[in-house]
């Protein structure tokens, strides 16, 4: 297979999964982005995490919403937990890297706020133990995963949004994600500002 196939190959697979996903999930986007549009009103923050890819994508979203996604709005309080190497390495060192996202949830989460939690297996260990933080915080929880939700997906409380990405592949499942963050982005934006005309 030439490289130009396969480019054309991994585009055509994104397409095709977005749009075989976009029925199941884009009620979920909506209550999700309701949810924390209910956080910022009510005076509460967003926090994120992930590892690797969606370490990054944790710290896109916060960007996003902190500056500005497509309009210009006031800053909106979101804050990523992947992003302090000194906090990160620390908590490793001296506990466990398990609870890195457990103590910044513990030390910085309040009753009201929103845990965004992404981990593409739903097993990693220390974002499943951010997602327990948060509920003895009081705070709600949206869930990005994929590959059936995994441990991840069995933690959640019933008011809390599972956007579980309906495939196995990772690749694919972090293209869903990082479309589902600006899907947020802009439905946030909309909720605040109002519908673009």
């Amino acid at each position: 297979m030439d490289t130009i196939h396969r480019i054309r190959a991994h585009f055509s697979e994104s397409a095709q999964v977005k749009l075989a996903a976009v029925d199941a999930l884009a009620p979920l986007i909506a209550r999700a982005a309701t949810m924390m549009t209910d956080c910022l009103l009510a005076d509460g923050k967003l926090l994120a995490c992930g590892n690797g890819g969606s370490a990054s994508d944790a710290q896109h979203f916060a960007a996003e919403l902190v500056g500005r996604f497509e309009r210009e709005r006031p800053e909106l309080p979101a804050i990523s937990l992947s992003t302090d190497t000194s906090l990160l390495t620390a908590i490793a060192n001296d506990y466990d890297f398990s609870q890195v996202f457990a103590k910044q949830v513990r030390a910085l989460g309040r009753a009201g706020d929103v845990l965004l939690a992404i981990s593409t297996s739903g097993n990693s260990g220390n974002v499943c133990a951010g997602v327990a933080a948060a509920h003895e915080r009081e705070m709600s929880i949206v869930a990005l995963t994929g590959k059936g939700g995994g441990r991840l997906g069995e933690l959640l409380a019933p008011a809390d949004v599972h956007i579980c990405v309906p495939h196995a592949v990772t690749a694919r499942i972090q293209e869903v994600h990082i479309l589902t963050i600006h899907c947020l982005c802009d439905a946030i934006d909309a909720n605040l500002l109002g519908d673009e005309t």
